[in-house]
Formats: C-alpha cells, structure tokens, sequence
C-alpha cells in the first residue's frame, strides 16, 4: 500500500462528553466492533473487577472515572481508526483540551435522559474555535429519556450546533424497539440482549410498506412515519462537505452498553470522518502528504508500568513517515534523537512499530527531554501551536511530608508537571513550590501517584490565589516593570519554564494592578 493510501485509511478522532454520559463504554463497544477485543469490562459493574480496558491506572480503577486520556488503535473494514479516550470530569479538563489539538473530528456523547450538560458545552465550545468535524451519539436509549425532538433542539440551542439526523429511535425507554437508520435506509430491532454482539438488521427501502408493521406493531410504525416526515421537514440534508467544514453536525441514537447503534455510528464514520488534516505551525500549514516527517507532543505520561520507571511521550504525526532508529531533529533542545522502540498503543498492550504515518499516534520513550508542546521533524525549524497551559483555578503550597524520601518527591513532582497534570510554580520570594490544578480532584491523583509510583508522601497547605497570569512587558528594564517587581515581590512565581507569573489574590486586584501598569500585558494562558 503506498504512501497516499495509508493517509486516506487513517481516522483518528476524540470522543468527547459529561462524565458517565458512557464515553468510555462507546470505546469498548467500539473496539469490539474492530475485534480489537474479545469482551467488554463492564465499566460499572464492580464484582467483576475487570474495568474498562482504556482505564489503566489504579486511581481510574477505584474511582470508576477516567483521569488520563488513553489512546486505541485497531483496524475496521481495511481502515486504521485511532481513538483517543478523554476524561469527562471537569477537575481533568485541561487534558482534553490538549487532546483535541491531536485529532481531526470528533465523537460527542450525550445521555438521553440528562441532555446537554455544562462540560458538553465547553468541550464542545473548543471543537467549534477549531473546527473540528463532529458527530452526536445520544446514548443510553434503553432508559427513560427526554424526546428526541427535545433532544435535538436542546442540542442546536445550547451548542449551537446545526444538525441531522443519520438515525432515529422508534419509542423509546421501555418502550424502546429498535433504530431506523436513515443513513442505510433500514431497520435495526432491539432485543435487549447485550451479549448478542450485532443485532439483526432488516433492509427497508420503502416507509409504507406493511412489512415495517409487521416488524414493529401497527402504532409505533405510524408514528415513525410521521416522525421522519417531520425530519425530512426541519433538519436539513445530511451533506458530507459540510460536516467537514464543522458547519453540520450528524446525530445517532443508540445504546453503548447494549452494543446497540453503535456499529451503525462506525460504519458512517468510516466513510464521512477525515483522513488526516493539514496542521498550522509557527511558519506555515503544513500537509499531511508531504514527504518529511513531522509531529508532536501532546501527552507525557509516566509510569504506565509501574514496574518499570517509564515515561511515554504521546506523538501525533501531522506529516511524513515516522520510522524506528531514524534521528529526528527535537526543535526546542536543537539535538538530534533516534528512538529504537516507538510503541503504538492498544490499552494495556503496546506494540512496537517500525513505521507509522500521519494521523497515528506513537509512544516514545522519554528519559526528560519531553515536554508537552514540543516538536521533532526531519530538519525543519518550525512549532505547532495551539497547546498551551491555562490559568489554573486551585492553588495549595506543596510540602514534604518524609524528609528521607525528599529526592524522590523532587523527582514525582518534576515528572508529574511534565505530564501536565497540574502546574508548578516557585515563589520567587522564598522558592516555596506551588502546585496549580483546574479541579481540586487533581490533588488527590498527585498524592496518590507520589506515593505509589514515587515512594514519597506530601501534605498541602491553602494559598488564597484568585488567578494566575503569566507576565509580559514591553521593556523589562523600564522603570515601570521594576517597580511592579518591587511592589507585587510576594506575589510573583516563575513556572516551569520560567516564565513570570503575578498570582492575583482578587479580581478587584488583578483590575488595579493592569491600570497601574499599562505597559505591562497579564495572560490567562502561557502561550502568547
């Protein structure tokens, strides 16, 4: 196969949604349908113990949440599909936002029964800055729920999303018989049976045909009749251009734990989502079919084998062939790095890849030269934008709870910030380390992983902190910016990289410290 039709084959895309809108379930269903996986881990049923098999760190284990966003591989109907799994919990938002910059569409779930929910909304809201072709799953059908009608419009309104049915359900909850897939023109009858792993499908090319009643009772094939009339009436024709553009939003219906409606939505994605897209860099787009490798990191994980101290950076490739033992050039350290094991991911198992191309997502070992944003090439100078860090909304000192173990803290929380699970700042008054989160949930992973993958134990303390800015001037070594260093001195930190940053401790302070010092600009994110 040459080089052209790797690309074409290739489809990697994000699913997206409100924590237990069942995001994590659709995965599993998903790589049932690609064989990936003989047999799905009921994600909520705790006797069994199995867990779900994106959800490979402990914590995500006992808590029943996804906290990391795993990537999947598996092949379908001679395509390559990638999907990355990310959290829904708003405490682990800034990763997903990450994990958008590596994919080109993306699935939505939605529960039928809660609708459009808050993180929707804002996850959602980044696709659409971006462009990113979507598609809406609303699951859980077998339960009660809202009208589709509703459902739809509540979509459009709190999205602001313009949608088309590919699917409909006949009744719905108890009621629950089936979907009408108006994308293959047929009927699929739901029997409830979820270890039946593809359900029946029966061809109906003709709506008022008496066969429809026969298949699913005189009623509920009217009112079916006049439902899709209504459809056809309102939505608009599903138009493949426009889905790409992100300007019209396909909608299906079904049941991910029942395996039900989802090999509908698979079947549709193969032939509608993009191959891979070309990416803007720092100079210039850069296309997916050039022949010189490009890519980069949008995820650092460490310890994915807690027996062995590894560290994984995560790899989109936007352009080329990545190939195993071949030097390629880290643009921000200027150094030339070969990798003799590149890993492609399928949950827990990892295998080792001698090529890969764009659109795929490959892991690499990492001993520290990593960090998130960074990108290697085949010689050319140039970065991929768009993954920056946000201000962080919680702020605790950080202490070391066992003196003998300080080499290991100092080691888990510099491997940890890498990551990106939170941000670490340092008083530039006294050099105490602050650690800065989007959700307080996010403290807990990181004294749990100290402790279990690090061997150190750590204790916080509050810091009244009402926003974090990273610091430009125009003239660092105007009188202005002096004296602005003088007067705020406890309030100001360096992160990670460096980079001066004014802890703000009200909004009221933030407003009178930008008018006393107009000359100097506060952003709410590190890349500007």
């Amino acid at each position: 196969m040459n080089f052209l039709d790797e690309i074409n084959r290739r489809r990697t895309f994000g699913i997206v949604s409100h924590p237990d809108a069942g995001k994590t379930t659709l995965t599993e269903k998903l790589l049932l349908f690609g064989g990936a996986i003989q047999e799905a881990g009921a994600v909520k049923n705790n006797k069994i113990k199995k867990g779900a098999t994106s959800d490979f760190m402990e914590i995500e284990r006992q808590r029943g949440i996804s906290v990391a966003t795993s990537v999947l591989a598996f092949e379908y109907k001679n395509n390559k599909i990638n999907i990355l799994d990310t959290p829904g919990h708003k405490d682990f938002a800034e990763d997903t936002f990450r994990t958008l910059t590596a994919v080109d569409s993306v699935i939505v779930v939605i529960d039928v029964a809660k609708g459009v929910e808050e993180q929707t909304e804002k996850l959602v809201e980044v696709c659409r800055m971006r462009n990113i072709p979507m598609i809406v799953f609303i699951n859980k059908l077998d339960r009660e729920g809202k009208d589709a009608f509703d459902l739809l419009d509540e979509i459009e309104q709190k999205l602001n999303l313009t949608v088309t049915p590919l699917s409909y359900p006949i009744g719905m909850g108890y009621d629950f018989k089936g979907i009408y897939n108006v994308w293959e023109k047929n009927v699929n009858l739901f029997t409830g049976d979820p270890r039946k792993d593809i359900e029946d499908t029966i061809e109906i090319s003709d709506l008022n045909s008496s066969e429809l009643d026969d298949l699913i009772g005189e009623n509920s094939a009217d009112t079916l009749r006049e439902e899709l009339e209504l459809v056809q009436g309102v939505y608009p024709e599903f138009d493949e251009k426009a889905y790409q553009a992100g300007t019209l939003q396909p909608v299906f219906f079904g049941s991910a734990l029942n395996n039900f409606g989802v090999r509908e939505l698979l079947d549709c994605f193969i032939k509608i989502a993009p191959s891979p897209r070309p990416k803007e860099s720092d100079t210039r787009e850069v296309d997916p079919k050039e022949k010189d490798f490009t890519g980069f990191v949008f995820k650092i994980h460490a310890n994915m084998d807690p027996k062995h101290r590894d560290r994984l950076a995560f790899i989109k490739i936007v352009s080329g062939k990545f190939e195993r033992n071949t030097p390629y050039l880290h643009v921000r350290n200027k150094k030339k790095l070969k990798f003799s094991s590149p890993n492609a991911f399928f949950a827990e198992r990892k295998e080792i890849v001698d090529i890969s191309y764009p659109g795929d997502i490959v892991g690499l070992h990492d001993t520290g030269n990593f960090k998130i944003g960074d990108t290697l090439t085949e010689g050319e100078e140039l970065n991929y934008r768009g993954i920056p860090s946000f201000s962080p909304e919680h702020f605790r000192y950080i202490n070391n709870a066992d003196p003998m173990k300080s080499k290991q803290l100092e080691k888990g929380i510099d491997q940890l910030m890498d990551e990106g699970v939170a941000q670490l700042f340092r008083l530039e008054l006294n050099n105490r380390k602050v650690i800065g989160t989007v959700g307080a949930l996010q403290y807990e992973v990181i004294q749990y992983r100290l402790e279990h993958e690090y061997g150190a134990k750590c204790t916080y303390e509050p810091l009244n902190v009402h926003k974090a800015c990273w610091v430009e001037a125009e003239d660092e070594k105007n009188e202005e910016f002096q004296d602005f260093k003088r007067v705020k001195a406890k309030f100001l930190a360096k992160d990670k990289r460096g980079q001066l940053v004014f802890f703000a401790d009200s909004s009221f302070s933030l407003q009178m410290t930008q008018q006393k010092y107009p000359s100097i600009t506060f952003h709410f994110t590190s890349e500007f």
